[in-house]
């Protein structure tokens, strides 16, 4: 039975500025696969507290509604199993323990 390709993805461009801070020149595997995981970790948990936020109803650093008595409540870390290898996460918390 012939394999399925996977079609090739539309990636989004990565700005110059960004590639620069990671340094001119060669880099080595090793150092290719740590940023590729230092900006997944900072991707993931970006969208953590994004969701948290729409979790919550208001963003970080407002005001808190009168009616809701949930709030953020610092982190907890995780490790999650990528298909790179393991990722530690520091993943947002809420009071009410409602946020999963």
């Amino acid at each position: 039975m012939p394999t399925k390709k996977k079609p090739l993805r539309d990636l989004t461009k990565i700005p110059k500025e960004l590639l620069e801070q990671f340094g001119e020149g060669l880099m080595t595997a090793e150092a290719i696969e740590d940023a590729s995981a230092a900006f997944k970790k900072a991707l993931i948990e970006r969208a953590l507290h994004a969701e948290l936020g729409h979790h919550l109803g208001y963003p970080p650093g407002a005001q808190r509604p009168e009616d809701e008595s949930n709030q953020r409540n610092g982190k907890s870390g995780k490790t999650v199993l990528t298909g790179d290898g393991p990722l530690r996460l520091d993943i947002p918390r809420d009071r009410d323990g409602s946020f999963a």
